[in-house]
């Protein structure tokens, strides 16, 4: 299948519109963030991770629709630009020095960003999920719940480069530039370490009693700090990227999926499942406060940062009644929630 950049498609299935009525998002709330917009582009599929190419303006949604695709929006106008087709994704990272993207599909998709067209598929082992560029090395890190947990990757020309486990299950990993890749351990309570140069794991910080199931994960490369957000119990927890010392625990949102920081601000994020957008502000190296709880909207558990104009962009959807949604194949319930509301599908704009 060849990407003509869809426009035919996008302008039925998505009807661009900068939706400040919803009421949930016109609740006002103590601190310096707000939603600045929140606009519907529809189009049907489950979701995971919303990725950003700051340098190149563009904003990445995975979708698990029919067919599935990774569609590709203007991140200054939320305007669609196109989509990699065939392609069954959890998200996307971006080189912006090779022009190359990597989604994480089962094999991965190497693709071209200025075409959107597919370079090649990458057979790996273990479940795709998660992914993180490290921009000091050129190289990616895929991340799987079942083992390997990490599989290393050249976007440049799609080679893998390592796999290697962590000792749990990996949910989102940080970089600091200066030859680490930070990794929290979603099921083990801690944070693990990698050597990029070695690409071993050198140690874990432990959280336990802290912060459990820590599902986000950001580093304040300068001032040397993790901020690792949980869920079991629901807090920020800070410590010291070079000793995992804990240097303080905040209060966060519940089911937290997704931590930012933001060097320009000094503000650590927690997108959180409930509705909420947890903001901690970084007044020292050992000194930081919970600054501003921001409702937004329910499902609104992953997030990205656009360091150009430091705007917090998150996605969600509206659903229907729980007892509306068809059982799931294996028997399980379906997280008590009913099916998706065509149409529903939102990009929400943070800001000051």
């Amino acid at each position: 299948m060849n990407n003509h950049f869809l426009k035919t498609s996008f302008a039925v299935a998505v009807a661009i519109a900068v939706s400040a009525s919803a009421g949930w998002s016109q609740q006002p709330s103590d601190g310096p963030y707000k939603i600045l917009k929140t606009v519907k582009v529809g189009n049907e599929g489950g979701f995971d991770y919303v990725n950003v190419d700051v340098e190149n303006r563009r904003l990445y949604v995975a979708r698990r629709s029919t067919p599935p695709q990774v569609f590709v929006y203007n991140l200054d106008t939320l305007e669609p630009v196109g989509a990699v087709p065939d392609t069954s994704a959890h998200g996307a990272v971006i080189d912006p020095k090779s022009h190359h993207g990597v989604a994480t599909s089962n094999p991965l998709a190497l693709f071209d960003t200025e075409t959107l067209k597919p370079i090649k598929k990458l057979e790996v082992k273990g479940n795709p999920d998660g992914a993180m560029y490290d921009p000091s090395n050129q190289r990616v890190y895929i991340l799987s719940h079942p083992s390997p947990h990490v599989t290393v990757v050249d976007p440049k020309d799609g080679s893998v480069i390592s796999t290697f486990d962590i000792g749990g299950a990996p949910e989102q990993a940080a970089a600091d530039g200066m030859g680490h890749v930070y990794i929290d351990v979603e099921d083990k309570e801690n944070i693990a370490v990698v050597d990029t140069k070695t690409l071993t794991v050198t140690g874990h910080y432990d959280v336990t009693g802290s912060g459990g199931t820590c599902a986000g994960l950001a580093v304040d490369a300068k001032n040397r700090v993790l901020f690792a957000a949980c869920r079991k119990p629901a807090n920020m927890v800070m410590l010291n990227a070079d000793t995992g010392k804990i240097l303080k625990t905040l209060p966060i949102g519940t089911a937290s999926d997704g931590a930012l920081f933001n060097p320009n601000t000094m503000e650590a994020f927690s997108s959180n499942s409930e509705g909420t957008l947890s903001i901690v502000k970084e007044n020292s190296a050992t000194d930081f406060v919970l600054e501003q709880t921001l409702k937004t909207m329910p499902g609104a558990k992953t997030s990205a940062l656009d360091t150009k104009t430091n705007h917090v962009i998150l996605i969600a959807a509206e659903y229907g009644p729980a007892e509306a949604a068809a059982p799931a194949a294996d028997g399980k319930k379906n997280n008590g929630r009913g099916p998706m509301i065509p149409g529903s599908f939102s990009i929400i704009v943070v800001g000051k």
